[in-house]
């Protein structure tokens, strides 16, 4: 099933032994557009600090009202490698990041999630050893190519013709946590319709101008139907012209 990025923002997050904070954001390869991390502001339980969920601390998306289920406990979270909220997240913390879990690492295989398919639950925690963890070497120095979902929203659409509107939220495959589609708002261009891009339609990024630019024309996308989003959509659901 597809799921709405936007509508997770601010759900809680609750662990196998309490609520750990909610959602406040989400990392996603911009090579792969795979969801990589969920961001999680831990509020008053750790004040200031921001930590990084994997997926495969969730395996699918499973909601319980208003709660997002995360397969860990508070401490395994409060002792995770800490972010620095202003500095990109680089391969060097990933790796310490993934050591410290006993996770395989995504970047490791040809596939989505390296050798696997789908991000699985993790197996069962066994405390690593700190000092060895962050003695030792990273395998590969490649820095990730990670953009934050917020920061991506209000991205204007650039079209063989010029802009069209802009990014207002993502359609993320509950069970990959692959993106499939960007949502886009066509402000005031024609009466502030909204639809649906799949990924197929996009050239490139320009992070320096905050654009995506799209291989369609105006009238193509003027021609799609509007789009209103669903509690859930199925994957092989036709969400718009665009879509084809």
């Amino acid at each position: 099933m597809l799921r709405s990025i936007g509508q997770l923002y601010g759900k809680t997050l609750g662990s196998s032994d309490g609520v750990i904070g909610h959602v406040k954001d989400f990392y996603f390869n911009d090579q792969q557009w795979a969801v990589r991390y969920v961001i999680a502001d831990t509020g008053s339980w750790i004040p200031g600090r921001l930590v990084l969920i994997s997926p495969y601390a969730f395996g699918t998306v499973h909601q319980e009202g208003d709660c997002l289920s995360v397969n860990l406990t508070r401490q395994q979270i409060e002792n995770s490698p800490p972010i620095e909220s202003r500095k990109p997240v680089s391969r060097q913390y990933e790796e310490e990041y993934f050591r410290y879990y006993g996770w395989p690492s995504y970047w490791d295989g040809a596939g989505l999630w390296g050798a696997g398919g789908f991000p699985m639950t993790p197996a069962p925690y066994v405390l690593p050893n700190m000092e060895a963890s962050l003695g030792s070497q990273p395998q590969n120095g490649e820095d990730p190519h990670l953009l934050s979902t917020q920061s991506m929203s209000g991205y204007h659409i650039q079209t063989t013709e010029g802009s069209i509107g802009h990014v207002t939220d993502f359609m993320m495959d509950d069970q990959s946590w692959e993106i499939r589609h960007l949502v886009v708002e066509t402000g005031h261009w024609f009466s502030g319709k909204e639809i649906v891009i799949s990924l197929r339609h996009i050239d490139h990024i320009s992070y320096e101008e905050s654009k995506v630019f799209v291989n369609e024309t105006k009238a193509a996308i003027q021609e799609a139907p509007e789009y209103r989003m669903p509690q859930l959509v199925a994957n092989d659901h036709q969400t718009s012209d665009l879509d084809k």
